[in-house]
């Protein structure tokens, strides 16, 4: 015995109907903004010919970035050491494996938000001995209110245009359908930040001259983009 068929499911209806249009549009808002933080880049290295040297002049060396950067207070709102690493050279000549010497390496992050203390504390932390310092990397905090800013006025945009299209034709929005930011079903990582204009070599070991040089570093400004997809339902136009 066959089983009655089931009724279809009504096909989806993506344009709307005659009774109840439909309006499709895109908002969008660009921002340039002044920067938040900024970013410094320090590696120090060492190198000798026994592990435990090594290991004793890269503390040395590392005390004296963290004891300068930490003496910026609050003008460094994070410091961080993202990797630490000792590894033996061979020799290139010979047979068997024999050590010639170790090199290490601590690499820090030191995150500032006031930009005054930024240019001075770069020149000091490239005259410390064997000290690399890259960046600034310019950016904004996650919580900033610009992202929002930028969000508020793509929608008010979408609802504009929708709005032009709709009296266009002679008619009125009716109603919102949905709401949601480009590429939400198509996630995509957000690209890393492009870097600064500093970028100095290692330092050369002499002392600290009086009176250190002070690097004039101008913030670069930073583009905030927000992209809303937006469908709203018009009343039917007397065409």
């Amino acid at each position: 015995m066959t089983q009655p068929s089931q009724p279809s499911p009504s096909p989806h209806l993506p344009y709307g109907t005659p009774e109840a249009p439909r309006i499709a549009v895109r908002g969008e808002a660009v921002l340039d903004v002044d920067p938040e933080i900024a970013r410094l880049g320090v590696t120090v290295i060492a190198r000798g010919t026994d592990r435990r040297s090594a290991l004793e002049d890269l503390t040395r060396r590392n005390a004296a970035v963290l004891d300068l950067v930490k003496s910026y207070g609050d003008a460094v709102e994070q410091l961080e050491t993202g990797s630490f690493s000792v590894s033996p050279e061979l020799g290139r000549h010979g047979r068997g494996e024999r050590v010639r010497a170790y090199q290490g390496q601590v690499r820090l992050t030191a995150e500032l938000g006031d930009f005054t203390a930024l240019g001075e504390l770069a020149s000091r932390l490239a005259a410390l001995e064997l000290t690399r310092v890259d960046g600034p990397w310019w950016g904004l905090r996650p919580a900033s209110p610009a992202y929002a800013k930028a969000r508020r006025r793509a929608v008010e945009q979408a609802v504009e245009r929708a709005r032009e299209y709709a009296a266009a034709l002679g008619s009125d929005l009716v109603a919102l359908l949905e709401l949601a930011d480009e590429g939400a079903e198509d996630a995509r990582p957000y690209p890393a930040p492009a870097p600064g204009m500093l970028r100095t070599a290692y330092g050369s070991g002499a002392p600290e001259p009086q009176g250190a040089l002070e690097l004039d570093l101008e913030p670069q400004r930073q583009t905030v983009r927000a992209a809303v997809l937006a469908r709203f339902t018009m009343a039917p136009p007397a065409l």
